[in-house]
């Protein structure tokens, strides 16, 4: 497969980690299930600061992958609100791998879309607080 190159936004990532090899398909890719668990988090660090709190996942509106990630990529997840409900926040997320230290490149890797509802301690919904 022929790396689609990209290059990183200008704005700080929400998240960046490394793979390693636990982390692999028998094919010697990352398995897209990692990559999820690692954009729902990212996605729920600016859902947690609207919310002032505790959310939840509710939906995974989309996802995309792009291209595959490998061990050693340094992976980037840039996620920023896109929309606010009542007691719910939309999040994209956007992830890039940079890779070949020796001849950097960066390619995107895959984009998100997921929802998360603001959760009281109790873990029943709330609604958001008026933003500041």
């Amino acid at each position: 497969m022929v790396d689609i190159v990209s290059t990183l936004p200008s704005r700080q990532p929400t998240l960046r980690v490394m793979p390693m090899p636990s982390e692999v398909n028998p094919q010697g890719d990352v398995f897209g299930g990692w990559i999820m668990a690692q954009a729902d988090v990212a996605g729920a660090i600016p859902a947690m600061h609207r919310a002032r709190g505790r959310v939840t996942t509710v939906a995974v509106n989309s996802f995309l992958f792009k291209q595959p990630v490998s061990v050693g990529d340094v992976v980037s997840f840039f996620a920023e609100v896109v929309s606010i409900g009542r007691t719910s926040i939309t999040v994209r997320v956007e992830v890039y791998a940079e890779r070949h230290p020796a001849q950097p490149i960066v390619v995107k890797v895959t984009e998100a879309v997921l929802t998360y509802v603001a959760i009281n301690q109790h873990g029943e919904k709330r609604e958001l607080p008026d933003a500041r």
